[in-house]
Formats: structure tokens, sequence, C-alpha cells
């Protein structure tokens, strides 16, 4: 700011000595000729009255320049006062509905819609002021049980008589649409939930809040499916902490393995897993547990293994070692009986874990089973008798005491037949 005063002193300065140097020795006069008539004048006097004339006219154009605007700035003033008192009737609205003074703030948000309506100049973002002024009615009305009153407000915000426009418009809308979507999740009403996100554009339906909503309404629907592509989505964009994210991506996944009535929806189940999520033995034995709920038919050893079941059981082998001793031991009784459609490579994979940790009872039983399914009995009740005594109580316990009945029975041993079968009615039957 000082430079730039310096520098208009210089320019004066300047003026100062041109004009002395032009005007002060100048003998220079103006002939003006009016027949008959003859004026001499200074050429220093012509050249003031010439500046003073120019300086005069101009003044005189900006002052009728001036007047001629009043109107206009008269108008551009009544409009400023007409949009600042808009806009004090909406934030005061907003301000009552935040503070919980609902009908407050549906008489003000009513009073700004009224001002908007109103002809005259107004601001290029009244669309977005008119949006949301609707918004902040239908948020009180809400809010007071007035769910009619609300829908109309709605209604008018999104389809009303005077459609908005302007500036601020579109994101506005995005957030009544979002306001109404949430609104009819929590009545229940699936169909108006759907329809309002169906509405938002490309863009805003990739946004948080309304990956949350179609995330409730795909868990409403039971689509799974959905359900787990969105909350992925979510996990992704951080919108939920990591062990939130893994509680509801597991939640999510067993309803729709338990959602699977078939081969074919239950192997989708399986390959909605990603990642580790697929090396789980834990999720493994969920499958499995659901096919034996399932109660699929596993007497035709001839028929092979479905795809997710061996899927399931080749996990579960290469992940045994990370479960505890209840679950190895749920596992071995959920493969069992899965044993006789087995590929031949399974019995030289189970002897050779067994023989890796002959202590182990839950291998012991399950290499006794599966000697037991291909005719092999001598081995098969050698190991079944150590797994029968170190096994605890028990379903499996009780398994293991059947089957050295049974092979006793085979092999025409009626006493040893008889106790083992009294051994299995002694276990208790706890459900696996």
């Amino acid at each position: 700011m000082a430079v730039k005063r310096i520098f208009g002193w210089l320019l004066l300065a300047a003026l100062a000595v041109a004009a002395a140097l032009l005007m002060g020795d100048n003998p220079a006069t103006v002939s003006l000729f009016w027949p008959p008539w003859r004026v001499d004048a200074s050429f220093n006097l012509v050249l003031v009255a010439l500046v003073a004339g120019f300086a005069l006219l101009y003044a005189a154009l900006r002052g009728v320049a001036w007047l001629r605007a009043l109107p206009a700035r008269a108008r551009r003033w009544r409009a400023l006062q007409h949009e600042r008192a808009t806009v004090g009737l909406l934030l005061q609205a907003q301000g009552y509905q935040l503070g919980g003074r609902f009908v407050r703030a549906q008489t003000a948000a009513r009073e700004a819609i009224e001002r908007l309506q109103q002809p005259g100049e107004l601001p290029p973002y009244r669309g977005g002021l008119w949006v949301l002024a609707h918004l902040v009615a239908a948020q009180s009305a809400h809010a007071l049980g007035q769910h009619g009153q609300r829908d109309a407000w709605l209604a008018a915000a999104l389809q009303g008589t005077q459609p908005p426009h302007g500036d601020g418009v579109a994101e506005a809308r995005e957030g009544v649409l979002l306001c109404a979507a949430e609104w009819a999740l929590d009545a229940g009403d699936l169909q108006a939930a759907a329809q309002y996100l169906g509405q938002l554009p490309q863009g805003a339906a990739r946004r948080i809040q309304a990956v949350r909503l179609r995330l409730r309404l795909a868990q409403a629907r039971r689509d799974t499916h959905a359900a787990l592509e969105l909350a992925r989505l979510l996990a992704k964009h951080r919108a939920l902490s990591p062990q939130a994210a893994q509680s509801l991506l597991r939640g999510l996944w067993r309803d729709a393995v338990q959602a699977a009535s078939d081969a074919a929806s239950l192997l989708a189940a399986w390959r909605l897993l990603q990642g580790d999520e697929r090396r789980d033995p834990r999720r493994a034995l969920v499958v499995l547990r659901r096919v034996a709920q399932l109660g699929w038919p596993m007497d035709d050893p001839g028929a092979g293994l479905p795809a997710v079941v061996d899927e399931a059981i080749r996990v579960a082998w290469s992940g045994l070692d990370q479960l505890g001793d209840d679950e190895r031991l749920q596992a071995v009784a959920l493969v069992e009986p899965w044993l006789a459609r087995l590929e031949g490579t399974w019995l030289a994979r189970l002897e050779q874990a067994q023989q890796r940790a002959p202590n182990d009872v839950a291998l012991q039983y399950l290499a006794g089973q599966a000697y037991r399914a291909r005719g092999l009995w001598g081995k098969a009740q050698t190991l079944l008798q150590l797994a029968a005594r170190s096994l605890p109580a028990g379903d499996v316990q009780r398994r293991a005491w059947v089957a050295l009945a049974e092979l006793a029975e085979q092999r025409g041993d009626a006493d040893a037949a008889q106790q083992a079968w009294q051994q299995a009615a002694r276990v208790g039957l706890p459900s696996v």
C-alpha cells in the first residue's frame, strides 16, 4: 500500500512538472473567429477550460447513469433483504429442528417456503433453499409422527408444483431421497425404500450413507449375496471398524449358508468367500454342519462328493491344526459320513497324518473309520479301540463304540459286540 502511494505522488509530481514546462512561459494564443467577431484567448486558458469542461461532462454523465440505476439498485436491495430473510428463516427452522422444537421448525420452514413463492428477483440457489425448507419440514413432521404430512412435504420437495431450479438442487434432492429411503426402511416399506434409492444418481448411490441404506434393504429382503457385496464395499471404504466389518461379514455369510437348500445354492454361498476367508477351517465346518442339517444322501459311495463338500473337507483338513480340541472333534464327526466317497488318496493322507501324530485321538478315530469304510477291519478295530477309550464323552465316542460293535458282529464275536453296544449306550448323546 505504501509503495502505491509513493508512485502516486511521483506521478502527480511528474504531471506538475510537465504542466509547468508547458504552461509556465507559453505566449501562444488561440483565436476564435465568428464573423464579424474575433476572440483571442490565451492557450493556457483554453487548455484549462477544455479540461474543466471534460470533467464537468464526465461528472454529468455519471450522475445521469447513477440516477437511471436507482430503480435497479432498489430492486436489488429488496431482493437481498428478501433473500436474507428467507435464509434466516431456514436457519431458524434448522435450529429449531435440531433443538427438538419441531412445531416451531415447521412454522419457520413454512414461512421460508411462502417467501420463496413470492414474485420478484430470487437468488440463483433458490431451488436448493426450496428443497431444504421442505426437507426440514418433513423431518419435523416425521419426528412428531405426522407421517401423512411428512409424505406431503417430501412429495412437494421432489415433485412440487413449482419445480425447483438453480444451484444446489441436485445435492439437496439427493438428501431428500436418502432421508425418505431411511424412513421407509424404518417403517418396513421395502418397495418404497427401493424406489427412493433407485432414483439416486450413480455417483450418489455409491456414497457411504446410500450404501448403508442399500445394505439394510438387502438384509430386510434376505438377499445375502447383495448384502455381502455391500458390506465388503463399506469395509473397503473404512466405513466400519475392522472388528465390526468382520463380524458383519461373518454373520451375513452364515445367513447365506443357512438359507441354502441345495448343493448349488450352498456352493454359491461358499464361493462368496474371498482370499483368506476361503481357507478358514471354521467356515468349512459351518458348511459341513449345514450339509448335515440338510441330510443329504450319503449311502452311495459311487456317487462322489458334491463340489462344495469336497472343497469344505479339503479346507477343514488343511486347517485342522488351527482348530481347538472340541472343534477338531466336530470336524471329525462332520467328515466321517463322507469317508466312503473320498478319493483313494485320502486314505494315504489320513494314514500319514495319524502316523505323524499317533496319540491324536481325533486322527485315530477318523483313520479307523476310513479303514472300516474300505474293509480293512483289522486296522480299523485297533485304531477305534484306542480312540473309544481316549475320546471325551460325546457323540464321537458313541460312534466309535457303535463301529466296534458292528465290527464284532461282522466277525461273529457276540460277546465283544454286546460289550461294545453297552459302552455305546452309556455315552451321552449331545449334538455335534
